[in-house]
């Protein structure tokens, strides 16, 4: 199964965050739990940038963040797998091996009156 098709997965109009609860750069991961199954997604933020992606690994199929939001590397240059150190351009596409070719799966959002909800 696609990780973006995931019954778990929030519809449309899900309030996540404020903007402003995302560092800048900086990330921030989101998990939802229906009967059993779980959605995990992901928003980095770089300035005016705000790419939004399923948080799973195209490689490995595991969360890219093992703990506290660190989706992007020190120079918030790149996305990274802490599973196996895989980079991925804020654009969602494999970066360095074992993950070049890959890319991560979009999840909508969009931003309005200054909150993130699922699109």
């Amino acid at each position: 199964m696609d990780p973006g098709d995931n019954p778990a997965r929030p519809g449309p109009g899900v309030r996540l965050c404020a903007l402003a609860e995302i560092a800048d750069p900086g990330g921030k991961g989101f998990r939802f739990r229906v009967e059993g199954r779980i959605f995990a997604g992901f928003i980095v933020r770089k300035g005016e940038l705000l790419k939004s992606y399923v948080d799973s690994c195209p490689h490995a199929g595991w969360p890219l963040a093992t703990f506290d939001d660190r989706y992007l590397t020190r120079d918030a240059g790149y996305i990274l797998c802490t599973g196996h150190g895989g980079l991925f351009t804020l654009e969602g596409q494999g970066a360095t091996n074992p993950c070049i070719g890959t890319h991560l799966t979009p999840w909508p959002v969009a931003v309005r009156d200054g909150d993130i909800f699922t699109a």
